[in-house]
């Protein structure tokens, strides 16, 4: 995150999206993956019916298509709503769309915000072991 933090705003902005867009859309297909007979092992299982997978599932049903952008200003159901939209098969059309706008939103809180909070952190770092 360092040398994405020492570059101009709108190339580190670029490359943060481009980051966060291939994760959420990987995620997306391996939800794909999974319901159509993908072999789960015993681990990625206990995860399917685990308590964040199940709030995630939870969510898209109450929200719809705006979990998705919605999960990217959460921490922790970001991934499991993007392999629920897969898994649930979500269409494109719908998924594509949803996931830009939230990929648009982290890269923006996280080129701004976020890399503040970096360099904080790294100062503090720098400080305390000196």
């Amino acid at each position: 995150m360092d040398w994405i933090s020492q570059q101009p705003f709108a190339l580190a902005f670029v490359l943060l999206f481009v980051i966060v867009m291939l994760r959420a859309n990987a995620t997306y297909w391996l939800g794909r993956g999974a319901l159509n007979g993908g072999r789960l092992s015993k681990k990625m299982a206990r995860h399917l019916e685990g308590p964040t997978m199940l709030r995630a599932q939870r969510l898209s049903a109450r929200l719809g298509i705006v979990a998705v952008p919605l999960s990217f200003l959460t921490i922790g159901v970001q991934t499991a709503i993007n392999f629920s939209a897969g898994f649930t098969l979500m269409p494109l059309r719908r998924y594509l769309p949803a996931v830009i706008v939230g990929c648009l939103l982290w890269a923006l809180l996280y080129s701004t915000v976020g890399m503040v909070g970096f360099a904080a952190i790294g100062a503090l770092w720098n400080q305390i072991t000196g």
